[in-house]
């Protein structure tokens, strides 16, 4: 059971509960504040006062007074209009991640939420009722109203949910848990709608992925080192103190702890080559690079998670409007994500190619068994390789630099958040497969090596790897190896295969 108290969520804690199904809990000194904030609200009601999205409508209508007699009837009605979303459903590691997200913003105390509302959305993450959420549909600014909205929508028993991977009925499933539908009061529907949730929970499974990514493509580049039989020299730590970025440091240390004990580093140490090529020479400066910037995007992010951003926010008695619901600094980190990883993507394609070009690798032609000729090897794997990197750099084109104004121009600047984070997951997936390319091909050049072998630590991970790799004789159909390896990636990072 993790406690959430709206100030020390991790992206490690996320992981724990949206993918690891961990539950979770409200710390209970979050209801004073909570209670504080909600009496507030009920105060302006009663003095007709108005305060945004609770006496007056929304966006462009915020001039519309809105009499208290009106005001449960307006929260239930933002809910169900700007349930707007379209196109295909949301993972639901994603869905679970903006309602884990929704809850640890709203428990801070400055939203205007009753604790019973907000504890409805933990009973459902504990019970893996999780709503269906279009993908598209959000600007981010107001934050991401539309997909929020299809997540309140079925806390009021409305529209459909996945539970336990079946598509049902939001009513029948809490009823089910004997979870009473929300009936939204003063300012509710407005606070469990405005936030920047969707975009925070799909930049959150890129970088989960881009993690377990770069762990692994440090391991596939260290194959590749050794499959083409290239100098460790650039991997000296004395280079590496000279420009001592975190990252570089951390990356040159991992390829050469992994081949550390490799014979066949040992069998062509006083060869005459005196360099290689950058894709080989410069992985630490590229991937280092890549870590480096992965962290600085978690330290935003889990800055986000532990953020309040509705609004209006309930501070000291009074309802402050204000943007903390724009997406902006979300938006730039996610075009940051995909141009970083569409990086780790295209120098890795480049070893790609040296390992089946002859002109360079001195393993066979393709890597290719059998007669030659007839058998093209692993010819074709470096034109899906390079497919893939071309598309990931199409995908890196920042989403952030646009905007288009929305509701009659009172939301005239807004942050395309959502789009930048859903394009930064699409280069990961394309980079979990371009690695999974890289590391096909290299336990061939390796296997091609014997019996000299590789390092030790690697050797660990080849144990795993081998057994998803069928006997090569000569030409056939290689896409199991390759499905079987990128399902090897996305399940675990190479540590859990090592230890």
């Amino acid at each position: 059971m993790i406690t959430l108290n709206g100030n020390d969520l991790t992206l490690e804690k996320v992981r724990q509960i949206a993918y690891l199904d961990e539950d979770c809990s409200i710390d209970p000194d979050c209801k004073i504040n909570m209670a504080k904030s909600q009496k507030t609200v009920r105060d302006f009601v009663k003095k007709e006062q108005a305060i945004y999205g609770v006496t007056t409508g929304f966006g462009a209508l915020a001039n519309v007074h809105i009499q208290s007699s009106k005001s449960l009837e307006l929260q239930k009605n933002i809910i169900l209009s700007h349930a707007a979303g379209v196109g295909d459903p949301l993972p639901k590691e994603i869905v679970k991640t903006m309602m884990l997200l929704r809850v640890n913003s709203l428990i801070k105390g400055y939203s205007g939420i009753r604790y019973s509302t907000v504890n409805q959305l933990v009973k459902m993450i504990n019970n893996n009722i999780i709503p269906l959420v279009p993908g598209q549909g959000s600007v981010g600014a107001s934050g991401d109203l539309a997909p929020l909205a299809h997540i309140a929508m079925a806390m009021m028993g409305q529209g459909k949910v996945d539970y336990n991977g079946s598509v049902e009925a939001a009513a029948d499933i809490l009823k089910k848990h004997d979870i009473p539908p929300l009936i939204p009061i003063q300012k509710e529907g407005l606070a469990l709608l405005n936030g920047t949730q969707m975009m925070s929970a799909v930049l959150s499974q890129v970088l989960l992925r881009a993690y377990n990514s770069l762990e692994w493509v440090i391991v596939s580049a260290s194959m590749s080192i050794d499959a083409l039989r290239a100098s460790t020299v650039p991997f000296d730590p004395r280079i590496h103190s000279l420009r001592p970025h975190p990252g570089q440091q951390y990356v040159s240390k991992e390829v050469l702890d992994f081949i550390e004990g490799s014979t066949i580093r040992e069998s062509h140490k006083n060869c005459g080559k005196v360099q290689d090529a950058y894709s080989i020479r410069a992985i630490p400066q590229v991937y280092g690079a890549v870590k480096d910037n992965l962290d600085y995007i978690k330290t935003v992010l889990e800055r986000e998670y532990n953020s309040v951003t509705d609004n209006p926010i309930i501070v000291d008695g009074e309802a402050l409007s204000g943007g903390n619901f724009h997406g902006e600094p979300l938006a730039i980190t996610s075009d940051l994500a995909a141009i970083a990883i569409a990086e780790m993507s295209s120098i890795t394609e480049r070893r790609i190619d040296r390992l089946v070009n002859p002109l360079v690798s001195s393993l066979p032609p393709f890597l290719a068994r059998g007669e030659e000729g007839i058998n093209s090897g692993y010819m074709i794997w470096q034109y899906t390789s390079a497919s893939l990197a071309s598309e990931n750099k199409s995908l890196s084109h920042p989403a952030s630099v646009d905007s288009i104004p929305t509701s009659a121009f009172q939301e005239d600047h807004v942050s395309m958040g959502s789009i930048a984070s859903r394009k930064a997951l699409e280069v990961v997936k394309n980079c979990e497969k371009v690695i999974a390319i890289e590391i096909m091909l290299s336990y061939r050049g390796i296997e091609y090596l014997k019996p000299l072998e590789t390092g030790f630590r690697l050797k660990e991970v080849l144990k795993r790897i081998a057994p998803t790799q069928s006997r090569f004789d000569g030409d056939r159909y290689f896409g199991q190896d390759f499905d079987n390896i990128l399902n090897l990636i996305k399940r675990n990072g190479p540590e859990n295969y090592i230890h």
